[in-house]
C-alpha cells in the first residue's frame, strides 16, 4: 500500500457520467482527497459515501477535492451517486488495476480495501488512513484535512 511521502500513480478511469477522468486533471484544480470502497451499495459502503457527501462542501470551499473508486461499472456508480445524492465523481476501476496500484486490493485479490488518502497538487501522499471496517476514520481524516487545507 502506499505510504506517506510516496508518489500517487496516474490513472485515467470512467466516472459515473461516462467521462475519462485522470489524477493529473483533479490535482491541477488542487488537492484531491481519494477514497477507495468495495461496492456500491452496501450498507458500510453507502455510509461512507454518504460521510463524503456530508463533507463536501466545506471541503469544496477550502479547495479540496473528493473522488471515490471501486470496481463497479460507471452504470452502477451513476445509480449509486443519483440514489443518495452525491456531489463528486466515482470512477469505475473494473480491472483493479488502479486500486492494485494503489495497493488497496484486497486479500488474495478478493475485494477492496477502504482507504483514505490525501494528494497534493505535486502528487504526492501527504496523509492517508485504512480502516475496512470502519466509516469513522475515514469521515474523521476528511475532517481533519478540511481543517488543515482551510
Amino acid at each position: 500500500m502506499l505510504k506517506v511521502g510516496d508518489q500517487a500513480p496516474d490513472f485515467e478511469l470512467q466516472d459515473q457520467a461516462g467521462v475519462k477522468r485522470t489524477l493529473a486533471e483533479f490535482l491541477s484544480e488542487g488537492p484531491l482527497v481519494l477514497y477507495f470502497y468495495p461496492i456500491d451499495f452496501s450498507p458500510v459502503c453507502t455510509a461512507q459515501a454518504c460521510a463524503m457527501r456530508d463533507g463536501f462542501q466545506a471541503a469544496s470551499v477550502n479547495g479540496v477535492q473528493i473522488v471515490g473508486i471501486s470496481p463497479q461499472s460507471a452504470d452502477s456508480h451513476k445509480h449509486f451517486a443519483e440514489a443518495h445524492n452525491l456531489p463528486f465523481p466515482l470512477l469505475a476501476d473494473a480491472r483493479k488495476k488502479t486500486i492494485r496500484d494503489y495497493g488497496v486490493d484486497g486479500m488474495f485479490g478478493m475485494g477492496t480495501r477502504r482507504a483514505t488518502f490525501l494528494i497534493g497538487v505535486d502528487g504526492v501522499i501527504k496523509n492517508r488512513v485504512v480502516a475496512d471496517l470502519f466509516v469513522g476514520p475515514h469521515s474523521e481524516f476528511l475532517q481533519q484535512v478540511v481543517a488543515k487545507e482551510g
